[in-house]
């Protein structure tokens, strides 16, 4: 893709007016979103992002028009995991639901913000050094790992945050929305800059596979960029949109692992595919080795993301059932 600076400069002006909007619009009065009001600026938010991906179809060609929409389906795949730890953040620190909106707010935009670093740093070394495949190949398959055993844990009492409680006064109770107050003349931070500091580590975790898993997509920056934008887009909407479903989702993590591995194999192809790396054939590309289609990557990552849900859905159905009838029998 040939993107100039001025098309780079007018999509980040353009991502950064959206947030701002968001937040004068919805974040800066505390309160809890509708779901009518959830539900219509989640459709808006998604259907923006599929027209955008049309749009570089149309404008770029299908390939990079279906590294686009593979990549988003990713992103957006990776980001509901990252919002069921949302959900467990705030449900470990009792952030009141009318502050909600302002937490994740902040997440979102720590969490963009640290993509595109990773995203700069991810170009960079792609661009030169082609052994850094491997590298994010090794990598998403021990983060795949990691899904598939699916224990996150308690982001709200991990190390991190026990080191965090011990180095700052934090207060008991929450104080409106404020992150920092003043008691008996000392400065106490208080459970809601706790949460946030919890949700961006959670962010900086979240980057390190989200980035490597869409440049095995795409070695498009401008295409990781936006689809990792849109991807966060209409976030803070679905939280309350679909808060309790992502509890049904029983299979996510199963579903994330094998997305996660899928591309980490499409890494090591491709790395074999450019091999220079002196031991590996004598620093000649391998000729066996393949690149997998966009079109098989974008179709195993939708089918992917379609059988996870459904199975969920009907594990979740069926374990209702069973407890009904189990009390029932009682």
């Amino acid at each position: 893709m040939q993107v100039t600076p001025l098309v780079w400069i007018v999509t980040i002006l353009v991502t950064i007016a959206f947030f701002v909007y968001e937040f004068f619009a919805h974040v800066r009065k505390p309160h809890e979103p509708s779901l009518g009001e959830a539900a219509r600026w989640s459709a808006f938010y998604i259907g923006l992002a599929l027209l955008f991906g049309v749009g570089i179809g149309v404008t770029n060609g299908w390939t990079f028009g279906g590294e686009y929409f593979a990549g988003y389906l990713t992103e957006k795949a990776l980001s509901l995991d990252n919002l069921f730890l949302f959900i467990v953040i705030m449900t470990g620190f009792a952030v009141p639901r009318i502050y909600q909106q302002k937490v994740l707010m902040i997440g979102i935009v720590i969490a963009l913000i640290m993509r595109g670093a990773f995203i700069a740093v991810g170009a960079a070394l792609i661009e030169n050094f082609s052994w850094v495949f491997y590298l994010f190949g090794a990598l998403l398959l021990v983060l795949a790992i990691q899904q598939l055993k699916g224990d996150h844990g308690d982001p709200s009492d991990g190390r991190f945050m026990r080191l965090v409680r011990r180095i700052l006064p934090v207060t008991d109770e929450y104080h409106e929305d404020r992150l920092v107050v003043r008691k008996d003349g000392r400065r106490f931070v208080t459970p809601m800059l706790l949460t946030i500091v919890a949700i961006g580590f959670i962010d900086l975790l979240f980057a390190l596979d989200s980035i490597p898993a869409i440049y095995g997509l795409t070695e498009e920056a401008y295409i990781v960029f936006t689809a990792n934008a849109f991807a966060l887009m209409g976030l803070r909407q679905l939280y309350f949109l679909i808060g309790g479903l992502l509890e049904r989702l029983v299979y996510l993590g199963q579903g994330l692992a094998a997305i996660l591995g899928f591309i980490a194999v499409k890494l090591v192809l491709h790395a074999l595919h450019v091999n220079e790396v002196p031991f590996i054939n004598g620093g000649e590309p391998v000729p066996w080795a393949f690149d997998i289609p966009i079109w098989f990557s974008l179709t195993f990552i939708a089918g992917t993301i379609a059988i996870a849900t459904v199975a969920s859905l009907v594990k979740t159905r069926a374990d209702r059932s069973r407890a009904v009838e189990e009390a029932a029998q009682r």
